[in-house]
């Protein structure tokens, strides 16, 4: 049996966990299923451990500060005729706490232990601490 793993990404051309939730429920209505999507280039290569309940982590502004489930992997043929990936999210966004993380390209496997936390319903909108101070708590391995 495999393990779980995550997928972290940088969530490019939205500031906020508002404005990517708004920009998926406004592209919600192109996809057949309703289902939001992410296009990538690269199709994950364990993905069975993706699918085991993994999830997509979003990095605003160098933290990260969100989650989404993946529920599954597509083809997808864009219209320059290249194959891609597509990850089929589960709608529900769920806020984690802060956790810095330095810019990257494409997308990068996250570990279920180095995973942030889920913050708990009641505190889905709380802000961000500062990245330096969110970086020197992680530094001495406090979240």
């Amino acid at each position: 049996m495999s393990s779980t793993v995550n997928l972290l990404k940088l969530c490019v051309g939205t500031e906020t966990v508002e404005d990517l939730a708004a920009w998926q429920d406004m592209r919600r209505k192109h996809w057949p299923d309703h289902m939001p999507r992410h296009i990538t280039r690269m199709w994950p290569k364990r993905e069975a451990e993706l699918l085991q309940g993994g999830s997509l982590y979003w990095v605003f502004k160098g933290v990260i500060l969100a989650r989404q489930r993946i529920t599954a992997l597509e083809e997808q043929r864009g219209e320059d005729g290249i194959l891609r990936c597509a990850l089929v999210l589960d709608p529900e966004i769920f806020r984690t706490e802060p956790a810095p993380r330095r810019a990257f390209q494409g997308w990068r496997y996250l570990s279920v232990e180095d995973a942030p936390r889920d913050l708990p319903k009641g505190r889905g909108t709380e802000e961000a601490l500062p990245p330096e101070l969110a970086r020197a708590l992680a530094d001495i391995g406090l979240r």
